[in-house]
């Protein structure tokens, strides 16, 4: 465990003096009551004119004092990493729904304390993954068909308008650029990991729907999105699926590349009805 900003900072406060700091505490009060200096040459650089403590590399009155290293807090980040595990954890079936998982469990699987795990489960809480069981720990949610049958009509409401108006607006060339990244999620539905799909997935469409300048609207259809991954219970849709869905992505950016609006009207509405 790394020591918390607090422990630090009083581990820094019972550290004793280093030697010379009386002589820089004496010389700011000589300083501030303009009484002589009667230290002699032991309070004076040689030839320098200056107190000592500078000549040491003290600070004096004149200089504020440097401030002192911080200590670098990793929660959050180990919090980041924890949640892509677990989201992992979860398109791949590891985790599986239904079953009760406690924090300290979990984190001794992934080698942390349970306070990173419960945060992170905290936020899938939030994003309806799994569902809080008091004085047990998380249970992972069971998705049926209804329910993915809703996120993938929310996800059609605010995504389809918005890729047919950009379809009149964005030049070819804009969408040429996204290549790389359609391309992207063939691959990863090749490989036939729903996670590594699902990550591809959303790389394509926020890249996608970033193109309205819209924030807001990028990032409330990325929550719905990977709400929407969240597989039913039993078995996904497979490699099979996984590649008939990204393959989508390729005639998509074809068709609006093209400029052909009737098919884009076409491919939009098959790919949002089809999404689970």
């Amino acid at each position: 465990m790394k020591p918390s900003a607090y422990s630090a900072a009083s581990a820094a406060a019972r550290v004793p003096a280093q030697p010379g700091a009386a002589d820089a505490h004496r010389e700011r009060d000589v300083h501030r009551s303009g009484a002589p200096d009667r230290g002699g040459s032991e309070d004076r650089a040689s030839g320098a004119g200056e107190p000592v403590g500078a000549a040491r590399g003290e600070h004096t009155h004149s200089e504020p004092p440097a401030p002192r290293p911080r200590v670098v807090v990793q929660r959050s980040s180990v919090r980041g990493q924890v949640l892509d595990a677990l989201r992992t954890a979860l398109l791949s079936g590891e985790l599986r729904p239904g079953e009760v998982y406690s924090a300290p469990a979990l984190g001794e699987r992934f080698g942390v304390s349970a306070t990173p795990v419960r945060e992170a489960m905290q936020q899938l809480a939030v994003e309806g993954a799994v569902e809080v069981v008091p004085n047990r720990g998380f249970r992972v949610v069971r998705r049926g068909d209804r329910e993915l049958a809703e996120l993938a009509e929310v996800r059609a409401l605010l995504e389809a308008p918005v890729w047919l108006r950009l379809s009149r607006t964005v030049p070819a060339e804009r969408w040429a650029e996204l290549r790389p990244l359609a391309e992207s999620t063939v691959r990863a539905a090749s490989s036939g990991c729903p996670a590594t799909y699902a990550e591809a997935d959303r790389a394509f469409h926020r890249a996608v729907l970033a193109l309205a300048g819209n924030e807001q609207l990028v990032a409330i259809a990325g929550d719905v999105h990977r709400r929407a991954q969240w597989p039913p219970a039993g078995a996904g849709r497979g490699r099979a699926g996984l590649i008939a869905d990204a393959h989508e992505h390729t005639a998509l950016l074809d068709a609006l590349i093209a400029g052909d609006q009737e098919l884009v009207r076409a491919l939009v509405g098959e790919h949002f009805t089809a999404a689970r």
